[in-house]
């Protein structure tokens, strides 16, 4: 697929940044020496960063109002198109990344014009928060499941993107959550995904100059990937891109559903181990913990000494509308004595307080028979899958030996 993109590969490093004024300059002039055009869209700062910039040889896009990191890269990818860029290269303004490696990008963009290219962060090198790890790896888990493709940091802003291609693919995320969106729609519409390694500082001021709130932002991602798994079980056509052969074409069309739900018994851990973890987030999934359900699931995942990703992964099933849609008509025939059967604006509208408390006795009800028969089916298929692995493994191992 190589050159079907562009022919002249032009690049530009674009900064969004949101009240960033203690690191903004710096990351500027960082991002000047590299010797690339660069491009800084303020997104409604109001601490008069973008003032400290001065005279600096760059382009500057004012948003009158903060409209989230991923609305910021669409307008730097509009602004890049109006101008013949063919990608942009899009840098964190918090001082965490080392612009420098934008050089390492540029490489691979050459030698792979229709692909994403994501910086590899080391966390080996620097006092990474927890929190950052876990979400690496629960965002990997995720891309996995939706796209078939392994990503080794799917939660890394430092990128490399196409601007035609971007701007033909239709995300609705505006935020943080626009990065995971963007990437598993790109590797739909088939973009390759590559990676070069970066190195990344988290010290006092970078954290504080971030804007990523752990809580709000992960629910708009987990909200995504929720999206995202259900529209790759639904076996209707993507949007592709650019020309591919039929094999090819039909291997973006229908990602099979059967392989994401094999790579959620495929962890590394005992059969017995991944029943009980999908039996605790299946159980937890489907309880009304509203708005808390990711943090009660990883304490007692933690405290039970049980898979977290597989927990916090299965509990996403739940949020499909055919569960809170079970546990209402449970809760309507616990209170009522029949189904419910009517679905109106009366019944579904007006009385929506009436349904929220069926809901939650329903949910109560069907947690404890969901989650058993949850976890004993991911126990059986989790101990078929291993056997029959190493059954190929003696038998591959045999056939060597003779």
């Amino acid at each position: 697929m190589s050159g079907q993109l562009t022919e002249d590969i032009r690049i530009l490093i674009v900064i969004p940044t949101y009240n960033n004024r203690p690191t903004l300059r710096k990351v500027v002039e960082d991002s000047i020496e590299t010797g690339l055009p660069v491009l800084v869209i303020n997104d409604g700062s109001t601490d008069g960063g973008t003032e400290t910039l001065g005279s600096l040889p760059i382009s500057l896009i004012d948003l009158p109002e903060n409209r989230g990191k991923g609305a910021a890269i669409r307008v730097a990818a509009e602004w890049a198109e109006q101008n013949d860029y063919s990608h942009i290269i899009t840098i964190d303004a918090d001082g965490q990344h080392v612009p420098q490696d934008a050089l390492k990008f540029v490489k691979k963009v050459k030698e792979n014009p229709l692909s994403i290219v994501i910086g590899n962060r080391d966390f080996s090198r620097t006092n990474t928060p927890g929190s950052r790890q876990f979400g690496r790896k629960f965002s990997n888990f995720w891309v996995r499941v939706t796209s078939g493709i392994s990503v080794p940091d799917s939660q890394s802003g430092f990128r490399a993107y196409p601007v035609g291609a971007i701007r033909k693919i239709k995300c609705f995320a505006k935020r943080y959550n626009y990065e995971v969106e963007i990437l598993v729609r790109g590797i739909w519409a088939s973009l390759s995904i590559q990676s070069v390694d970066i190195a990344v500082h988290y010290t006092d001021d970078t954290l504080k100059a971030s804007h990523f709130r752990p809580f709000l932002d992960n629910a708009r991602i987990s909200l995504a990937y929720t999206y995202l798994v259900i529209r790759n079980f639904i076996p209707l056509p993507r949007k592709i891109l650019f020309g591919i052969s039929r094999q090819e074409r039909m291997k973006f069309f229908l990602l099979n559903p059967f392989k994401a739900m094999k790579m959620l018994v495929t962890e590394k851990t005992s059969a017995r181990q991944i029943g009980y973890a999908t039996a605790l987030g299946i159980f937890l999934g489907t309880l009304p913990l509203i708005a808390s359900h990711s943090v009660t699931i990883i304490f007692f995942a933690t405290r039970l000494k049980l898979n977290r990703l597989i927990a916090l992964n299965v509990s996403q099933l739940c949020a499909l509308p055919i569960v809170p849609a079970i546990a209402i008509e449970i809760g309507y025939f616990i209170r009522h004595g029949n189904f419910l059967t009517e679905f109106t604006m009366q019944t579904l509208g007006h009385e929506i307080l009436q349904r929220l408390g069926e809901y939650i006795i329903g949910a109560i009800v069907l947690t404890f028979p969901l989650s058993a028969l949850a976890g004993i089916l991911a126990y059986l298929i989790s101990m078929l899958y291993q056997k029959i692995n190493n059954r190929r493994g003696r038998m591959k191992k045999a056939k060597n030996i003779a």
